[in-house]
């Protein structure tokens, strides 16, 4: 299954891109680079549990273990000392990375309530797209029953694009469901 989506870059996608850009040279075709997917938890100062939980989310999903985050200064405002976990994160790369990107455009963003597409305006201006999910549920992985509290995460999906334009259209391409 991970590499329909990679089959498809190389069948499709990459002609396509190098039809519409003018690209020279094979090798400068954009791909993507990686995937990162990174959960934020504030509660984890008062409760280490949660760090399991989320680590226990993240692997099912990602099929991948996950790295835990930890504070690089102290913060007093926010009660937090150097060195606390205060998140997690995944780097999906290679077959992982279309596997994840194959189930999250066909199979999670369509269980999204009300979903008409991901915001095309999510580029960082080198090539890169960042989204976020209310809610770890539209994972299929993720059993409702075995979660203690609902979470988001940040999916942030790393391209070779020098520009925004580049990047959209191979996400378009690969299948990423942008809004119209």
């Amino acid at each position: 299954m991970a590499s329909n989506l990679k089959e498809l870059y190389v069948s499709t996608v990459a002609p396509a891109l190098m039809k519409k850009f003018g690209y020279k040279s094979v090798m400068q075709i954009p791909k993507i680079d990686k995937v990162v997917i990174n959960v934020g938890a504030g509660e984890a100062k008062e409760n280490a549990k949660v760090i399991d939980a989320i680590m226990t989310d993240l692997a099912a999903i990602t099929g991948q273990k996950p790295v835990v985050c930890r504070a690089k200064k102290s913060v007093a405002n926010f009660k937090l000392r150097e060195g606390m976990p205060i998140g997690v994160k995944v780097t999906l790369r290679s077959e992982n990375m279309y596997e994840f990107l194959d189930r999250l455009f066909n199979v999670a963003f369509p269980r999204v309530r009300d979903f008409r597409g991901i915001n095309g305006n999510s580029f960082d201006g080198r090539g890169n797209y960042s989204t976020g999910i209310k809610e770890q549920l539209i994972f299929p992985e993720i059993e409702y029953d075995k979660i203690d509290k609902v979470r988001g995460m940040d999916i942030n999906i790393i391209t070779t694009a020098k520009t925004d334009e580049e990047a959209k259209a191979l996400l378009e391409l690969m299948g990423a469901p942008f809004a119209k």
